[in-house]
């Protein structure tokens, strides 16, 4: 059987995370794409109580995580991670089960980063994207997006293996290859 990796998408809100995951798992039979805000979203009432309701949905993406990397998947998490904690939870899930863990952190210019969110928030196209704005909406608005920046910077300059890769509004494609070869990277057993 083969060993399977657990990828974490790490980015600012709209930066790409969810659409780039999803190309990788088109691309890569049986892949995992394993949003965690559409687990949350899967919760009766989650937006009356989103702490509680994110923290139970990140418990059970590691449960559903666990199984597939059990089957020598590849799991894809794409998810804004502003703390390290659970990017420590992950990485101890793949020491667990044998699997590979691979960083990668998407970048781009933080004004770009606002303008593709509040955008993206006119027209969602999504229940996800529907959910991020009104979750924004109540906490903090627009301008507490500048600040999940800085923390998501923060975190990639203190986690040495992350690897990056530059995002620019309009060109997915670039940052789909670039996606690959991050993870492609990563010795395969």
């Amino acid at each position: 059987m083969s060993v399977g990796r657990l990828v974490l998408i790490n980015g600012a809100p709209a930066s790409g995370k969810s659409t780039l995951a999803r190309m990788y798992a088109r691309e890569h039979p049986l892949t995992l794409a394993l949003d965690i805000d559409t687990v949350r979203g899967m919760l009766g009432g989650w937006l009356d109580r989103p702490t509680e309701a994110g923290l139970l949905a990140r418990r059970m993406a590691v449960e559903m995580a666990r199984v597939a990397l059990g089957e020598g998947r590849d799991v894809l998490v794409p998810q804004f991670l502003g703390r390290v904690d659970f990017i420590v939870e992950l990485e101890r899930l793949c020491g667990q089960v044998g699997a590979e863990f691979v960083e990668v952190a998407l970048l781009s210019d933080a004004r770009d980063a606002t303008e593709r969110f509040v955008r993206r928030s006119r027209r969602p196209e999504s229940p996800e994207h529907r959910d991020a704005a009104a979750l924004r909406e109540r906490g903090g608005g627009v301008e507490e997006l500048a600040a999940m920046y800085e923390r998501l910077l923060a975190v990639v300059a203190g986690r040495t293996r992350t690897r990056t890769v530059t995002t620019v509004d309009g060109e997915v494609d670039r940052a789909y290859r670039d996606l690959v070869a991050c993870i492609d990277g990563v010795r395969r057993t």
